[in-house]
């Protein structure tokens, strides 16, 4: 299990959702008053000059990467039964790209979302980490099929 491949992908690819679980800005939009930040719990405003906290707007990011999260371990947990895991690693691949196209759009879009005239947008630590993520779910799936296709050769031996 632990000497596989698409073990060290799925690890890191956990690694880099649990540290934008954690609360990592994903990006901002600053106007000339206050700055916007958004991360997995929420929109938090503040304001620039004093940085004190204005107001928080939930919005429960953290649901889907912490499910994302725990799909990829129980893909690594699937080991022996590599049918499974493959499965797993499209669905986790998959969703991955949805949640990943989902803050793409409101990073573009979110200053409408909270209806604000912004000047800037800043991307933190936070997204490029996500976005980081998503490669490694795809070479994952490349090690599940690796692994799969020389099961069924050894197979076809027998």
């Amino acid at each position: 299990m632990i000497q596989r491949v698409q073990t060290l992908y799925l690890g890191l690819a956990i690694i880099m959702l649990s540290v934008v679980t954690f609360g990592v800005t994903l990006f901002s939009f600053v106007n000339e008053t206050s700055r916007f930040s958004f991360n997995a719990y929420g929109i938090l405003e503040t304001n620039i000059k004093t940085g004190e906290k204005i107001g928080f707007e939930s919005f429960p990011l953290y649901i889907g990467t912490i499910a994302l999260s725990l799909l990829c371990v129980i893909a690594i947990m699937s080991y022996k039964n590599l049918a499974r895991q493959y499965k797993l690693g499209r669905t986790i691949f998959g969703l991955y790209f949805i949640s990943l196209v989902g803050i793409l759009v409101l990073s573009i879009y979110g200053d409408s979302m909270i209806e604000a005239k912004t000047t800037a947008r800043e991307m933190g630590l936070g997204f490029f980490l996500f976005v980081a993520g998503f490669p490694f779910t795809f070479l994952a799936n490349t090690g599940i099929k690796r692994d799969k296709r020389l099961l069924e050769s050894l197979d076809r031996l027998r």
